[in-house]
């Protein structure tokens, strides 16, 4: 009775988060003009909703990668939710009044939650639990290399071009930027799939016989539809929830609020990939844990900047990428950190621990700039 139940849930959270979304929308898709404990009472149910909603995409996305195996399976969850990512910040960017940080506040809140924060919660419990665990250094590594030569490029580099103002590219110098980065993050996924898939590699789960799970034709294409309906729903109740937020934020004064708002809409949008990664951790498969992380992260440039590269020139609107300073020291610690923990091939709770230091630094940073 109670895996009727579980089943049902399944099916029903992901329509229930879309129907929500697309009702608010119809509905005007603001909570301006609000009274405040029906704002309180309505955003907190939003939360529930996008939660469990959660929960229930984590499960379709696993059904589906014990289809297609690894590294596969993995790509599944992180390309989708990428991709609804950057349709929500190109939509938000263009939106109202010219918002040009929004999209760098967004890429770097979702590189710094994941290499500090689901990477650091991931090493941690993990090493709780196993003592010590092990990696492929190969395919990490590829990972990083990746990671670092995207985010250096596109947001440190436009602090340093004197083609335009501080801090952003000429029209040339994006168009050429953007190239680079799909170019790479292509190269990246042929190796990650094609020619070195080895390097990725990470067992499928076995059930008690020792056999792979392999749901059925049906069982995979209804998994498929409610992964994509359940996506969609959360990203979009995302993009509700933080113009909720920013209305919230200007309403008791605090006018800086892209630092806040790109943290909400990657903490939300994160949250089946960060769950998928941490399970997988705890099962001692610590490389299909990296997979997910650090493969949300490299897909987040290589992909979230382009699009609003095109966007902000078929537009006319500006877009800043370049970091502050304060900004910029956190990610090169960041990537450094992640370069040494992952350099030896094996990781303990200290490791975890350390990614964990920066997180919460950069987490005070966003409240005390």
């Amino acid at each position: 009775m109670a895996s009727h139940k579980q089943s049902a849930a399944r099916t029903l959270l992901p329509i229930v988060c879309l129907a929500c979304a697309l009702g608010f929308r119809v509905g005007g898709g603001s909570t301006e003009g609000w009274p405040l404990p029906l704002t309180i009472l309505v955003s907190g149910l939003v939360i529930a909703l996008v939660v469990a909603t959660v929960f229930a995409v984590l499960h379709h996305a696993e059904a589906l990668a014990s289809v297609v195996g690894e590294p596969f399976g993995t790509l599944i969850l992180t390309l989708s939710v990428t991709a609804i990512e950057a349709s929500v910040i190109v939509s938000m960017m263009l939106h109202g009044e010219n918002n040009p940080t929004l999209a760098k506040e967004s890429v770097f809140s979702t590189v710094m939650i994941v290499t500090t924060g689901i990477v650091g919660v991931c090493l941690t419990l993990g090493g709780l639990r196993h003592r010590s665990q092990d990696l492929r250094r190969q395919g990490t590594s590829a990972f990083l290399e990746v990671l670092m030569a995207l985010s250096v490029l596109t947001l440190i580099l436009p602090n340093y071009t004197l083609a335009s103002s501080p801090g952003s590219f000429s029209s040339l110098q994006l168009g050429f930027v953007c190239a680079l980065s799909i170019l790479l993050y292509g190269a990246f996924l042929f190796s990650q799939t094609v020619r070195h898939r080895d390097d990725f590699h990470e067992e499928n789960p076995r059930d008690e016989a020792g056999n792979r799970h392999r749901p059925d034709r049906k069982g995979t294409v209804t998994s498929a539809m409610l992964l994509a309906i359940g996506l969609i729903g959360i990203v979009l109740l995302a993009e509700q929830l933080a113009a909720a937020t920013e209305d919230g934020l200007a309403a008791i004064g605090i006018t800086h609020t892209d630092a806040i708002i790109g943290a909400c809409i990657a903490t939300l949008v994160l949250l089946p990939e960060a769950l998928s990664a941490v399970r997988a951790a705890l099962g001692n498969e610590l490389q299909r844990s990296l997979n997910v992380a650090l493969g949300s992260a490299c897909a987040t440039i290589g992909l979230t900047i382009p699009a609003v590269a095109v966007a902000s020139l078929f537009s006319g609107r500006g877009l800043t990428l370049g970091l502050g300073s304060g900004d910029t020291v956190l990610l090169i610690l960041a990537l450094s950190i992640s370069v040494v923990s992952f350099s030896t091939g094996r990781t303990t709770v200290l490791t975890g621990l350390v990614h964990l230091v920066v997180f919460v630094a950069y987490l005070l940073l966003i409240a005390a700039p």
